[in-house]
């Protein structure tokens, strides 16, 4: 996928200002580069997905420290190499890691307060067909599609009760509703 440099400049400008919409495009936009780079290093699906969905939410986490002079995708690239090295450390340290209260309180807010596309047609659904359509999901997009649209939970709910950094629950939803919109587009075509 061809992007126009200018819109990806301008793209990251606006995501640095805090704008979710900014910030859908570039998931959009990189997701395919980071999971395929991932799943090429870990050969497996789920540990592809979950050091993508960590690369984002540390990258919009950090996306002020971003330098316009070099590729955004070697960037995201960088950063998910890197996750990847600590979580192999990890593994062989036997070490597991905790998010701190102080690294939780620093977590970077992305304001979410406009229904996108996504939701509109989330809710255009009955919910039969709805939940039939969310069981077609891996697992773990099922259950935050779950806590945020029937439990009602707050990101900050579901980041403790997943005990997951705040961000990583906010790409994951993100990741959950456009894979369902998919899944309910495939279905009306």
């Amino acid at each position: 996928m061809e992007v126009n440099p200018s819109q990806l400049s301008e793209k990251i400008s606006e995501a640095k200002k805090g704008s979710q919409s900014a910030f859908n495009y570039l998931v959009d936009r990189f997701w395919g580069d980071v999971y395929g780079f991932q799943l090429k290093k870990t050969q497996n699906e789920y540990e592809a997905e979950d050091i993508t969905i960590q690369t984002f939410s540390k990258a919009f986490n950090r996306i002020e420290t971003f330098d316009d002079n070099y590729s955004f995708a070697t960037w995201l690239i960088a950063i998910s190499k890197n996750i990847h090295i600590d979580q192999i450390r990890k593994k062989k340290a036997s070490i597991r890691s905790k998010t701190s209260m102080q690294d939780e309180d620093q977590v970077y807010q992305i304001a979410d307060d406009t229904p996108g596309i996504e939701d509109k047609l989330i809710k255009e659904q009955n919910l039969e067909q709805l939940l039939f359509d969310i069981k077609q999901l891996k697992p773990h997009y099922q259950e935050v599609i779950n806590l945020r649209f029937f439990q009602e939970k707050s990101y900050k709910e579901i980041a403790e009760f997943l005990d997951e950094p705040m961000n990583n629950i906010k790409v994951k939803l993100l990741r959950a509703k456009k894979l369902l919109a998919a899944i309910i587009e495939s279905r009306k075509s």
